[in-house]
């Protein structure tokens, strides 16, 4: 079992938790994979330790609690943590539309089906794996390293292509050599421009928002094809 799955569930109803918990074992079990569970009653008490420990790579959240919802606390750990996968877990269809705010990954439902959490928490599995891909680049005698997941956009002017993620890096290749590093997350928009799909938070016929407030112009007739691109995105 070479692989280890940190799994924070945060439910303020005990009998909810233990049921969670066990269906999460049982998951890592049938994967043959290591999973470290730890429950919380609160969005308070999980962002108390999370200050302290932040290795979760997963994270089964209740809406509905005390003073903190969960929504509330989703947003205050992305201001710093966009791997995390997030996935709620609610007695109301109601909260849905909230979630692309937070890149949630998925809504369960309560009462729990075993079958619909292990697709998905197959699916969390999926991603954090892509998420340790990590692209790198020599231009110029400069070796550049980074996790492609930090990867929001890159533009290219003229020979030289920026890519745009915590810090900006400027290389010299074109944007189709770019290209051959990257995964399915990443969508070719027009001849100038590759956006990370999972850092995109709406889109209009002219515009691409991104959850961080950038926003990038999109060529015409490429709406409906990044839609789909969205919409079939692992």
């Amino acid at each position: 079992m070479d692989t280890i799955y940190r799994i924070a569930i945060c439910d303020d109803e005990a009998a909810d938790r233990a049921f969670l918990s066990s269906l999460v074992k049982k998951w890592g079990s049938a994967k043959e994979a290591a999973v470290r569970v730890r429950e919380f009653t609160s969005a308070e008490n999980f962002l108390f330790h999370y200050a302290e420990n932040k290795e979760y790579d997963i994270l089964l959240l209740d809406i509905e609690m005390g003073d903190m919802d969960g929504i509330s606390m989703a947003k205050k750990l992305r201001q710093d943590n966009h791997t995390i996968q997030i996935v709620f877990v609610t007695g109301y269809s109601d909260y849905i539309a909230e979630g692309y705010e937070v890149e949630a990954l998925h809504y369960l439902l309560k009462p729990l089906k075993e079958e619909k959490l292990f697709t998905v928490l197959d699916r969390a599995a999926r991603k954090l794996s892509a998420n340790e891909k990590v692209l790198t680049l020599t231009s110029g005698g400069e070796m550049v390293r980074f996790p492609l997941n930090q990867l929001r956009y890159a533009e290219v002017y003229r020979n030289y292509v920026t890519l745009h993620e915590i810090s900006d890096f400027t290389l010299k290749m074109t944007l189709g050599e770019l290209e051959k590093h990257l995964d399915s997350r990443f969508f070719r928009a027009g001849r100038s421009l590759i956006v990370n799909l999972t850092r995109i938070s709406r889109v209009t016929r002219k515009e691409i928002y991104l959850q961080d407030g950038t926003v990038l112009p999109l060529p015409r007739g490429v709406y409906e094809k990044l839609n789909r691109a969205i919409i079939n995105m692992e």
